[in-house]
C-alpha cells in the first residue's frame, strides 16, 4: 500500500521549492538539486493520483443506470493500471544514494595474471571510455602508466556527466577474463583478472583535510618519449599521513596537478567514510544486499565462448564483442533493478 500522507508531504515540498525558485529566494543551487531529485517522484505521484481520482469518479457513476456500463468499463481499465503505477511509485520513493548524481573517479589495476592481466586492464579502460562516450560523459585520464607491451599498470580517470555514479557504482570489484593470450603459442586458455574501483567524487563539504596531515612532493613528469617529455618538476605526489593514501598527478601544470591530486585524495577519503558507514549498516542488518566487498569476483569475460557473466545476479550475455565496445546498459540496468528489488524487500520486510 502506498502511504498517501507521505505523497502529500512530497508534493507540498516540491511546490514550495518551485515557488522559492520562481521568487529567486533561498540557496538556488541547493533548491535546484532538490527540485531535480523530487520532480520524477512528483510526476509518478500525479499519475497515480489521476488514476485514484478516476477510480473514485467511475465508482460514483455506477449509481447512474445510464452511465453504469460505461463506468464499469472505465473502472476495470483504471484498476488494471493501478498495480503497475503503485510499483513505479514505490520504486520512485526508495531512498536515494546521495552520491548517485555525482561525477566519479574510476581506478583500474591489473590483478593476477601478469602481462595478460595488464592487457585486460587496458581493454576495460577502453570499454568504459566507449560507454562514457555513448552517454555523452567526459572521461579525463588523471594518472596512467603502462607496461612494455602496452598493458595498463594503473589508470585513474575522472568521469563527469548526468548520473555517472548511479550507473557505474556496480562496476567496483574483480573482473575476471578467460582467453588465449596473444603471447600463448599453444592455444591454451588463461585466466587473469583486473580490479575496478568506482568512487563518487567528493565535494568540499564532505571532507576537511588538515594540511599538517599531508606530505607533498614534486617530481619530474614521466610522459611519452621524445619532445613531449616535460622536464620540469611538475608532477605532484600527495601522501595522506594518517591513512597512508598516496595520489599522484602528472599534467603539465604543477598548480593543476596539486588541484587534481587533492580532488582524488578527497574522493578516496570520502569513499573510505562511505565504506565504513556501509559496513556498519550491513553488520547490523540481518538481510544483507551483498557485502560490497571489492575483493569479490563480480564478473567473468569468457572470450572463447563470447560470453559475459555477472555472478552477482547470475546474468549471462552472449554478446561479449558488444560489451567490450561499451554496450553495458543491459547489465547495468539488470544490476540496478536487482538492487531496487532488494531495497523494496528490505523496506517491506
Amino acid at each position: 500500500m502506498v502511504p498517501l500522507d507521505k505523497l502529500r508531504e512530497i508534493t507540498q515540498r516540491f511546490e514550495y521549492i518551485e515557488a522559492q525558485m520562481s521568487a529567486g529566494t533561498g540557496d538556488i543551487a541547493q533548491l535546484g538539486r532538490e527540485y531535480a531529485e523530487l520532480r520524477p517522484v512528483v510526476e509518478e505521484i500525479r499519475a497515480y493520483n489521476e488514476v485514484l481520482d478516476g477510480i473514485e469518479s467511475a465508482r460514483a457513476m455506477l449509481a447512474d443506470p445510464e452511465m453504469k456500463e460505461l463506468a464499469a468499463e472505465e473502472l476495470d481499465a483504471l484498476e488494471e493500471q493501478r498495480p503497475a503505477l503503485e510499483e513505479r511509485l514505490q520504486l520512485a520513493l526508495l531512498p536515494r544514494d546521495k552520491a548517485d548524481a555525482r561525477p566519479a573517479i574510476i581506478e583500474i589495476r591489473p590483478g593476477t595474471g601478469g602481462e595478460e592481466a595488464a592487457l585486460f586492464a587496458g581493454d576495460l579502460l577502453r570499454m568504459y571510455q566507449r560507454y562514457a562516450e555513448s552517454r555523452r560523459w567526459t572521461f579525463d585520464i588523471i594518472e596512467y602508466s603502462e607496461t612494455e607491451l602496452g598493458g595498463v599498470k594503473e589508470v585513474v580517470a575522472n568521469i563527469k556527466g548526468e548520473g555517472v555514479f548511479a550507473r557505474l557504482k556496480f562496476e567496483s570489484g574483480v573482473h575476471r577474463v578467460q582467453r588465449v593470450p596473444e603471447t600463448e603459442s599453444g592455444g591454451r586458455i588463461h585466466t587473469s583478472a583486473a580490479t575496478v574501483a568506482v568512487l563518487p567524487e567528493a565535494e568540499d563539504v564532505d571532507i576537511q583535510i588538515d594540511p599538517n596531515d599531508l606530505r607533498i612532493d614534486t617530481m619530474r613528469s614521466s610522459g611519452a618519449g621524445g619532445q613531449h617529455v616535460n622536464t620540469t618538476d611538475s608532477a605532484v605526489r600527495i601522501t595522506h599521513i594518517p591513512t597512508g593514501i598516496v595520489v599522484t598527478s602528472s599534467e603539465k601544470s604543477q598548480h593543476r596537478n596539486r588541484e587534481i591530486a587533492m580532488q582524488v585524495l578527497k574522493t578516496r577519503l570520502f569513499d573510505m567514510e562511505r565504506q565504513k558507514m556501509h559496513d556498519e549498516r550491513s553488520a547490523s542488518r540481518a538481510a544483507q544486499v551483498g557485502s560490497g566487498d571489492r575483493s569479490e569476483r563480480i564478473r567473468t569475460y569468457n572470450f572463447p565462448q563470447g560470453r559475459m557473466t555477472d555472478h552477482r545476479i547470475n546474468l549471462t550475455l552472449y554478446k561479449l564483442d558488444q560489451v567490450m565496445q561499451g554496450d553495458l546498459d543491459e547489465v547495468i540496468d539488470a544490476l540496478t533493478t536487482d538492487a531496487q528489488a532488494a531495497l523494496l524487500a528490505e523496506m517491506q520486510g
